[in-house]
C-alpha cells in the first residue's frame, strides 16, 4: 500500500493524538506503518469521540458512528469514504474489525462518565481497549502470538491509565474505586507485577506491533513506586530517556514490553 492523503492524514492523526505510538510505528518499515496508521488512527478517534461534547446522547451517535462504520468493514461490502476507514478498509479483515467494534463497545462507558467500581471492571475494560487493540494490529501484520499480544496489549493499556487517570479525574470521572494514594499505589503494584501472557516469545509481526508499548514497564514501575504523581498529573520520565528506550527496542535490545 502506498502512502496516499488518507495514509498521511492518518499518520497525522496519530501524531498528534497518540505521539507514544507515533513513534513506534515510526520505528518499522514503511509497508508496516502502511498497515498500522490506519489502525492506531482509528483507535485516536473512537477514543476521543465521547470526549468532545458533554452531551452523552451526542457522544453515543459519534461511537455508534464508527461503531456502523467497522460494520460495513466486517460485512465486505460497501465502505463509507472517509480518510480513516478507508485505508482501514484495506488492513482489516472480518475478524480484525470485530476486535475494534470490541473496543468501540467498550468506550461507551466513557460517553456516560462511568466512574470506576471495581478494579476487574477496569481491567476489562483495559483489555479491551488496549489487549484487542494491540492484537488488531499484530494480526494485521501477520501475527499469530494472540495471547501474548493480548497481554502486551493490557501492560500498555494499564500504564496509559496510570498516565492519564488526573486528566480523566478533571473531567469528572473517578479512575480508580478508591482515590487514595495507598488504595492507588496497591492497585498499580498488582499491574506492575502481573507478567501473566507474557512469558512466551512473540513472533516477529507481535514484537513489531509491541514497539507501542515501549513505555509500559517503566511507567508502571514509576507509578507503582509514586502513586501521588499518578494523581497529580505529573507522571513521566525525560524525552531523551523515552527515546532512546525505544531505539533499543526497535533494535531488538531492549524487551519488547
Amino acid at each position: 500500500m502506498q502512502f496516499d492523503d488518507d495514509l498521511n492524514a492518518c499518520a497525522m492523526l496519530v501524531e498528534q493524538g497518540d505521539p507514544d505510538r507515533f513513534r513506534a510505528v515510526m520505528a518499522v518499515p514503511v509497508a508496516r506503518r502502511a498497515v498500522l496508521f490506519p489502525i492506531y488512527a482509528a483507535n485516536v478517534e473512537i477514543a476521543r469521540a465521547p470526549w468532545v461534547t458533554e452531551e452523552p446522547l451526542i457522544a453515543e451517535m459519534r461511537l455508534q458512528w464508527w461503531a456502523d462504520a467497522l460494520d460495513e468493514i466486517a460485512a465486505r461490502g460497501v465502505v463509507r469514504r472517509h480518510e480513516v476507514v478507508t485505508p482501514l478498509a484495506h488492513v482489516l479483515d472480518p475478524e480484525g474489525a470485530r476486535l475494534l467494534s470490541a473496543s468501540v463497545e467498550a468506550h461507551r462507558a466513557d460517553a456516560h462518565r462511568e466512574d470506576v467500581g471495581e478494579i476487574e471492571t477496569l481491567d476489562a475494560y483495559l483489555a479491551a481497549t488496549g489487549g484487542g487493540l494491540l492484537w488488531a494490529a499484530a494480526r494485521a501484520l501477520g501475527s499469530s502470538s494472540e495471547a501474548r499480544t493480548r497481554a502486551a496489549g493490557l501492560r500498555l493499556a494499564r500504564a496509559n491509565w496510570c498516565l492519564g487517570a488526573a486528566s480523566l479525574a478533571r473531567r469528572g470521572r473517578r479512575p480508580f474505586p478508591d482515590m487514595s494514594d495507598a488504595a492507588v499505589g496497591q492497585v498499580i503494584a498488582a499491574w506492575r507485577d502481573d507478567r501473566s501472557g507474557l512469558e512466551t516469545r512473540p513472533d516477529r509481526p507481535a514484537r513489531q506491533a509491541e514497539l507501542a508499548a515501549w513505555r509500559a514497564d517503566g511507567v508502571l514501575r514509576e507509578a507503582a513506586a509514586s502513586p501521588g504523581r499518578v494523581l497529580d498529573g505529573t507522571l513521566g520520565g525525560a524525552e531523551a530517556g523515552k527515546r532512546f528506550t525505544l531505539a533499543l527496542r526497535a533494535a531488538g535490545i531492549g524487551r519488547a514490553v
